[in-house]
């Protein structure tokens, strides 16, 4: 079996390949001219934010690195990781260029800063230690790291820039803009490849977490919504389901693998689809007086509520209530005035027009969220969060911006409504948070997954060894462990176990029941 510390490469080799190299290292020392040199700032410039497979866990990558938070309780946000650090070395001496000679260092010219490389993408497995890392300044090259032991584990390179990667506990898949890449999570060997598939220039998939039902979805059209389903499990193509005129936006899956849901670049309607026999489910109306366009999909655990978040600044809570197949009860007809209305009213129905007719069957929101902003890209989720001294948990609606904020919601799933802003929590590594205010001036989205999405230039760094870091709580782990290829195939199975190995879930009834 191949070596996971070794550097895998999926891209051939060949002078296009030099040449392209060359273009970018030109590039780069172009670039690194025009900043001089300006220090990145403190916890500035988020690229990503992404909710791991369970909502139990946030990724946050920065200009200078990642970070990952813990979300297991309502009151505080803990900081779990923080790979978003730099250093500065003294270099001891300083050459002056007027004198000729060199002098003792004294100021802040006088010395070498290092930083972590900017991080695009940032996946986390579940609550365990492995992270897959993209960097804009190696867009190609996958990363696989234990962040606990500060070290990589392997890394892959491919043919263009990466768009997007999902990950659960069977296998790991890599979106580029024409091919998708599945690896067995195990040992990373690449299984089946996905080529030629409809120019998807925002990497746009999504990945069931369920062992039973392991699908991954893409679009099968750039001209119209069409969704492809492929069994990541047996590696073979299952279903191809037409969900809208307009070419899909976002995409997600239930926890189960069961059903999906979907919206297109119009942003009106989202509809949900039974992933077996590809059935219409669910058909709900996000608004009708305005497009928007859907930056997330997210189901509940349960998979009784859907939210949608979009550039506007509402956040949609939908209920799925459960479809019945029953017959319509036989009503005696009624005499008189009531009866002659009745049938009037039944009667007309039936001439009004499609899509008249669809719009008044459609659901509506079943609660929403007003965020403090409108136009920064976000996603959101429905999670069962701790509340503090307390056994049982709550159903809150998470926002994550890339203002750099998380907002939690409360969420009255009996009565639905209006939700209320619980707390708000800065991902820049401090406390505190500004007002609802100081939220309404934040930047517009920028078009694609992350800044330099639509660069194709090969790896800058090939440099198999992981960056250091700092850590928070019980999760601090030695800095630069180095790690033998027994220790990264024994880590790479433990975290694909179903629960995790060595993980006791202390709110789980069936394991601690409560006294």
């Amino acid at each position: 079996m191949q070596s996971l510390g070794t550097t895998v490469s999926v891209v051939g080799g060949g002078v296009g390949v030099v040449t392209e190299g060359v273009k970018a290292g030109i590039a780069g020392l172009m670039s690194l001219a025009a900043q001089g040199s300006a220090l990145p700032t403190e916890g500035g410039g988020v690229f990503s934010i992404t909710f791991n497979q369970d909502y139990s866990s946030l990724g946050v990558g920065t200009r200078i690195g990642y970070r990952l938070y813990s979300l297991s309780t309502l009151d505080k946000l803990e900081l779990i990781c923080d790979n978003d650090t730099r250093e500065m070395e003294c270099l001891g001496e300083c050459w002056d260029a007027d004198s000729g000679k060199l002098y003792p260092s004294s100021g802040a010219e006088c010395y070498r800063v290092t930083c972590n490389e900017d991080t695009c993408i940032v996946e986390r497995l579940f609550s365990s230690s492995l992270v897959a890392v993209v960097s804009l300044s190696s867009p190609r090259k996958l990363k696989v790291c234990h962040f606990k032991k500060n070290s990589e584990i392997c890394n892959y390179s491919y043919p263009n820039t990466i768009l997007g990667v999902k990950l659960n506990r069977a296998r790991l898949v890599v979106c580029l803009e024409e091919s998708l890449y599945i690896h067995n999570i195990r040992d990373m060997k690449v299984l089946h490849t996905i080529r030629d598939t409809p120019p998807n220039p925002t990497g746009l998939c999504a990945l069931s977490i369920s062992n039973e039902n392991c699908f991954l979805a893409y679009p099968g059209s750039n001209s119209i919504g069409q969704v492809q389903i492929f069994d990541a499990q047996n590696l073979q193509a299952k279903i191809m389901i037409p969900a809208h005129d307009s070419p899909l936006a976002a995409i997600s899956f239930n926890a189960s693998g069961t059903k999906i849901a979907t919206a297109s670049e119009r942003g009106t309607v989202i509809r949900v689809f039974s992933v077996g026999e590809g059935a219409r489910l669910h058909e709900l109306r996000r608004g009708m007086k305005r497009c928007a366009t859907i930056f997330s999909l997210a189901f509940s655990p349960d998979s009784l509520f859907l939210c949608a978040s979009s550039n506007t600044e509402t956040v949609h809570v939908f209920r799925l209530e459960e479809i019945k197949e029953t017959r319509p009860p036989v009503v005696e007809e009624q005499q008189g005035l009531m009866g002659w209305m009745t049938k009037a009213v039944s009667a007309s129905a039936s001439y009004l027009p499609t899509p008249v007719a669809d719009m008044m069957s459609q659901g509506r929101a079943f609660a929403t969220v007003t965020l403090p902003f409108q136009g920064v890209r976000n996603v959101c989720a429905i999670a069962t969060l701790a509340l503090p001294h307390r056994i049982q948990k709550q159903t809150r609606v998470l926002v994550a911006s890339m203002d750099g904020y998380l907002y939690v919601y409360s969420l009255n799933t009996s009565e639905g409504g209006d939700c209320t802003l619980i707390k708000q929590h800065r991902l820049d590594g401090h406390e505190g948070g500004p007002t609802t205010g100081e939220c309404a001036g934040a930047s517009t989205a920028t078009s694609g997954p992350y800044p330099g999405a639509a660069k194709k230039t090969e790896p800058v760094h090939t440099d198999g060894g992981g960056g250091e870091g700092t850590y928070a709580g019980v999760l601090r782990g030695p800095a630069g462990t180095v790690m033998t290829e027994a220790d990264k195939m024994s880590e790479m199975a433990a975290a694909c176990e179903s629960p995790p190995k060595s993980v006791l879930k202390f709110d789980d009834v069936s394991e601690f029941p409560p006294v």
